[in-house]
């Protein structure tokens, strides 16, 4: 897998300005911004992520929890009416649901490998599209809301994901209550925002951490892999 991620050709990147002014151009990894395919994959993470946010509370009562009901309408014969046990039948008006919903915990985790994918491909898919804009810097004079809403209209972003890591702390003081923008911690970046989002806006330094992690996690599972087959192997040869 890592052999196959090194022959992935890198992803250059142009770097702005807070004014949105070019200054240069990144080179990013091609295994983490530059990845294609598998649609279907992401189409899971987000699928994931919806599951997990349900609160799951949706519930009725049968006609066990229903007060009332517990003494016979009327006797069983004599009456020419239909025979009845309880006031709180489900066939009955203000009786009880049957095979209704009940709370429960819809959520659940997709592989840890298969989530980084993902994400990987999330990421790859805002580059491609020219929808990923690396800044130099997101460093304001104070933490003024009227001063990151001034940065984010220089840099022409409407609809924007921002992805804040160490140092930008007095940018997200500022900006989290933007309505038009989405200020989200670097631990917390996920695929459904990531896509949600019509502009993802990071620092250069941000976007360096992101790949750094990616490819960490994925060099360790690679090793791991390798020391079990390994093993095994060598376990069979005896």
């Amino acid at each position: 897998m890592a052999e196959q991620q090194a022959q992935l050709p890198a992803v250059k990147l142009p770097l702005f300005s807070p004014a949105q002014e070019r200054v240069g151009e990144v080179e990013l990894s091609g295994a983490v911004f530059g990845r294609e395919g598998n649609a279907a994959l992401v189409h899971e993470a987000v699928q994931m992520q919806l599951a997990n946010r349900r609160s799951g509370t949706a519930a009725t009562k049968t006609r066990g929890l229903i007060s009332g009901g517990g003494r016979k309408p009327w006797r069983q014969k004599g009456t020419g009416r239909a025979r009845s046990g309880s006031t709180r039948s489900p066939i009955w008006r203000k009786g009880g649901t049957i095979f209704g919903p009940v709370p429960r915990d819809y959520s659940y985790k997709i592989p840890r490998k298969a989530w980084r994918l993902a994400l990987c491909l999330a990421l790859s898919d805002r580059a491609r599209e020219g929808k990923l804009l690396l800044v130099e810097s997101l460093d304001i004079a104070e933490p003024k809301t009227k001063l990151a809403k001034a940065m984010l209209e220089k840099l022409g972003v409407k609809h924007a994901l921002v992805v804040l890591g160490a140092g930008d702390d007095k940018f997200y003081l500022a900006a989290r209550n933007l309505a038009a923008h989405k200020m989200l911690r670097l631990e917390g970046l996920n695929v459904f925002d990531l896509l949600n989002y019509d502009e993802l806006v990071m620092t250069q330094a941000t976007a360096r951490t992101i790949e750094s992690r990616l490819q960490d996690h994925e060099r360790r599972e690679d090793r791991g892999h390798r020391a079990k087959t390994s093993g095994s192997a060598s376990g069979d040869a005896r």
